[in-house]
């Protein structure tokens, strides 16, 4: 009976989720007046062009790039498209496979925690994952440098809410910097939102931050291409 009433119960969740996200696209929130969304780079197209040339943006995409399917999965196909960037398709739905979690219809009612996603990174990429928390600013900073880096790759857990004034945690990989600009080229995963560009400062506040899910710090997850 026990079993029965837990399936019941992560089955509901996974309901919910579905529910929530059908919400979201047809009843959108309006958009607060701190977003980044309102900030002059955020989509620029001047400056958007500029960083898909970036040493390894221009490996992601724009063309090709995956989105996740629904909105629980954007660990998963984060780590796709970092696979994708090496030449090395990968599905979502596989490494979601891969992760152990618990799906249902395609979900992943929790999600996935900055460990659970190195962990998968690395069994799906089949090499040792850095996971970094707790980072100072320059710290931080000096890892989105990297994201320049051809023989790195880069994935950022943070959560939306210091970005866009709602939302929640998220997953998605860090395609470039431009230095001159002190902005960051976070390759959102989610084609409501598509790739952006954020000051460092902005995106470092909303990493540093805790997930309740796992009563730990978010953080970056950096791992050498092959």
């Amino acid at each position: 009976m026990r079993l029965t009433r837990r399936a019941i119960a992560l089955s509901l969740a996974g309901m919910l989720v579905a529910a929530a996200a059908v919400a979201s696209f047809l009843w959108p929130a309006p958009i607060p007046p701190d977003s980044i969304e309102l900030r002059p780079a955020y989509q620029n197209e001047t400056l958007i062009a500029r960083a898909w040339a970036l040493p390894v943006a221009h490996r992601y995409g724009p063309t090709g790039y995956i989105y996740q399917p629904n909105q629980s999965v954007c660990g998963p196909t984060s780590v796709a498209d970092v696979m994708l960037s090496e030449g090395r398709p990968a599905d979502p739905k596989a490494v979601a496979d891969q992760s152990g979690a618990f799906q249902i219809f395609g979900y992943l009612p929790r999600g996935l925690t900055l460990d659970q996603e190195a962990e998968v990174l690395g069994k799906t990429a089949g090499k040792p994952v850095k996971t970094l928390r707790n980072l100072s600013l320059e710290d931080f900073r000096a890892e989105m440098v990297k994201s320049n880096d051809p023989s790195e790759r880069i994935v950022i857990n943070f959560t939306r809410a210091p970005l866009f004034g709602r939302g929640h945690g998220h997953f998605s990989p860090v395609l470039g910097y431009i230095a001159d600009q002190d902005l960051v080229f976070v390759g959102d995963v989610n084609a409501k939102f598509k790739p952006w560009l954020v000051p460092t400062q902005r995106l470092f506040d909303a990493q540093n931050t805790i997930d309740s899910d796992s009563g730990l710090k978010r953080g970056v997850l950096e791992i050498e291409a092959r």
